[in-house]
């Protein structure tokens, strides 16, 4: 192995499968005894969209 690689980033090509990757789905980990009340992904969603709501739009 070298101690340092160049490499030439002008012939690199762009990705073809990052637009696929934009909404790729993020993995939270609930507490047990939150998950004990938001027992599926879309309780969650519906709990976090209605706390944002509450929040005004100068905060977030």
């Amino acid at each position: 192995m070298l101690p340092e690689y160049n490499f030439d980033y002008r012939k690199a090509l762009p990705n073809r499968f990052a637009s696929q990757q934009e909404k790729a789905p993020l993995t939270v980990t609930l507490d047990a005894d939150v998950a004990e009340i938001f027992k599926t992904s879309e309780a969650v969603n519906n709990a976090l969209c209605a706390l944002l709501s509450a929040i005004p739009q100068t905060e977030r």
